[in-house]
């Protein structure tokens, strides 16, 4: 039997040619961002992050990040320079500097001297508003990470720093990790409601499955509740990762037979028992609401590790 040729197309030929490239370290490269295509004549050596949530996953793989922006400093989810705590000691290793906590400053930036400045497209630690401003500096590279895995926003961060041979292996030490885990543990009752509680009486942050949050917990083979189709106007702005619940629908929208809190500890768990409006909900009822730590309010390779310990703990029999 006669061999069938093998055709290569336009399309291939390009993405062969591309992944060459890149592997080979080759300069200038385009990035896909949340803003077009990017376009890089060298590897960046100076970075700024203007985004607390996205300097943990440049620091995961190497990247010089010279300076970052920060949330509020000492408390539950950040160290004293406003670092989350996850990620705060390799920061401080390696010299990382605070530039500014909360809003983004250009002046700041602009001191640093960066070749290459990363902004989120969302969030409260975006600075989107400032990309024109940015862009007059060097260049910015736009990251939307409410509608990704963590392992696909250090794929796009490793790819504009030059780094993707370090993303590519600490995504793949953590899936084999993670599925690893997939066999041990032993699911809570399903489906199950996965968020950020807020005691103080603030509205709840209910993670969907285009959060990293969700996506991790469905990798373990987790189903995740969903909130009445008429509650879904409560998602935060453009946001796909949270859909936000409160007041006299809380009891509604928390509809999962297990709760799951992110960025909790035993005592919000706790305070999620007592709070009479959920008495009657499943999960309260049965006592099936687990605290998964306070460095999981936003995920990356650091904190979604530490995730990993967390829910072995919870649902692995001793």
């Amino acid at each position: 039997m006669k061999a069938r040729p093998f055709i290569v197309t336009a399309t291939l030929l390009c993405s062969l040619f591309s992944m060459m490239a890149h592997a080979a370290g080759s300069w200038p490269r385009e990035i896909k961002s949340a803003q077009g295509t990017l376009t890089l004549a060298q590897a960046p050596q100076r970075i700024v992050s203007t985004s607390v949530t996205l300097t943990g996953s440049l620091l995961a793989i190497d990247a010089p990040v010279v300076a970052s922006g920060a949330t509020a400093p000492g408390g539950r989810l950040a160290d004293k320079q406003g670092f989350f705590h996850q990620w705060g000691d390799v920061a401080a290793q390696r010299g990382v500097k605070r530039l500014y906590i909360g809003e983004a400053n250009a002046e700041a930036i602009a001191e640093q001297a960066p070749d290459l400045i990363v902004v989120s497209a969302t969030g409260n630690d975006s600075a989107i508003k400032l990309v024109d401003q940015l862009s007059a500096i060097a260049p910015v590279l736009v990251v939307n990470y409410d509608d990704k895995s963590w392992q696909q926003v250090v794929a796009t961060l490793g790819e504009a720093t030059g780094h993707e041979a370090k993303a590519a292996q600490i995504v793949k030490d953590f899936d084999r990790r993670e599925a690893a885990l997939k066999k041990k543990i032993t699911l809570p009752p399903q489906p199950v409601t996965a968020m950020v509680y807020n005691a103080g009486g603030r509205s709840t942050n209910i993670w969907t499955a285009d959060s990293a949050q969700g996506k991790l917990l469905q990798q373990l083979g987790f189903t995740l509740a969903r909130p009445p189709v008429s509650q879904t106007s409560h998602s935060m702005g453009k946001r796909k990762d949270i859909i936000q619940s409160g007041g006299e629908n809380l009891a509604t929208d928390l509809n999962g037979q297990s709760y799951l809190l992110f960025a909790a500890t035993e005592a919000d768990a706790s305070a999620l028992m007592q709070n009479p409006f959920l008495a009657d909900t499943a999960a309260v009822k049965a006592k099936r609401v687990y605290a998964l730590g306070t460095d999981t309010f936003r995920l990356d390779y650091f904190s979604a590790s530490n995730l990993l310990t967390r829910l072995e703990t919870l649902f692995t029999s001793s």
